[in-house]
């Protein structure tokens, strides 16, 4: 074998050796802490509950398996669907509004205007603020200061608080989730308009085209993942929508704003321990299977949340 082949050889195992390289025991003890604390937090209240589903139990005393018999109910249950429709529809609608609204914001102070930085800052204050404590505010604007406004101008239809409108309850939810959740997909927007090179509005300014084309054709290919990420993470957060809810209509009027947490949650303090732990079950179930479709979107895009 000649000297060149050796070496090229010994390049080529030195190569393979490094990627099998064994990772440092050290390591493993750093990870050890968090995996404890996963299996004992999340992990295993997890396979209890699953367990538990299968049951009668009511949170106390004696239980007897029942089989599916739960989850057959969950089913069949009309207040459960309708807590799974609203809760899905909410989802939709408000993560179309807070991308519109959140690309739009980020458009215009990722532009050439003043104070585009201290404006940066005042858009994301609602980020860092507790969701119940927003919730108890726009609660107040609802219920008291939209009607006077509306009722000194004369326009009927929200001299009443919407809160207490089986028709309209749930668009308060919607403003209420959105305007929390605006600041968090802004920032990211605007991470993906600084990273498109200007050489591009340039070039595409040179060949004459409109600033909606420029828009259309440059921007919203270039920031194509930013939109999924964020649609992802939106979809996902407000499928959790628990503590909003409560504190702006407590599920009313009537069932009407009822998402499926705030059906699990009070099915847990009601003694109907078991039957929601089925639900939470099944809920568990839709929100892999929303993370699988986000796995299977952002395959192929260099994309990892």
């Amino acid at each position: 074998m000649s000297v060149s082949a050796r070496v090229a050889r010994g390049a080529a195992g030195a190569s393979r050796r490094a990627g099998r390289r064994r990772v440092e025991p050290v390591f493993y003890w750093f990870l050890l802490p968090t995996l404890l604390l996963f299996t004992a937090l999340v992990l295993l209240p997890a396979v209890v509950g699953i367990f538990y589903s299968f049951t009668d139990y009511v949170g106390f005393g004696n239980w007897s398996f029942v089989g599916i018999t739960n989850y057959r109910a969950v089913f069949s249950d009309p207040a459960v669907f309708d807590a799974y429709a609203f809760t899905i529809g909410f989802a939709l609608v408000t993560v179309i509004l807070a991308q519109a609204v959140a690309l739009a914001l980020a458009l215009g102070l990722t532009s050439r205007i003043r104070f585009a930085t201290a404006l940066r800052s005042i858009f994301v204050i609602p980020m860092v603020i507790s969701g119940i404590v927003i919730a108890y505010v726009f609660n107040y604007l609802f219920s008291n200061t939209l009607p006077s406004v509306a009722g000194s101008i004369g326009f009927g239809p929200l001299e009443e608080s919407i809160l207490g409108n089986p028709d309209l309850a749930w668009i308060a939810i919607v403003i209420v989730s959105a305007w929390q959740t605006i600041p968090g997909a802004l920032l990211i927007y605007i991470a993906g308009l600084l990273s498109i090179p200007d050489e591009l509005y340039e070039a595409a300014a040179i060949d004459g085209a409109s600033p909606w084309r420029r828009f259309r054709s440059v921007t919203l290919p270039l920031i194509a993942g930013f939109i999924l990420i964020n649609t992802i993470l939106g979809i996902k957060g407000y499928l959790n929508a628990y503590d909003i809810i409560v504190a702006l209509t407590q599920g009313g009027p009537g069932t009407e704003t009822r998402s499926v947490a705030m059906t699990i949650f009070t099915g847990y303090t009601g003694g109907d321990y078991a039957y929601q732990m089925a639900n939470a079950t099944v809920f568990f179930v839709l929100t892999v299977v929303v993370s699988l479709l986000q796995l299977l979107a952002t395959r192929g895009r260099g994309l990892r949340l």
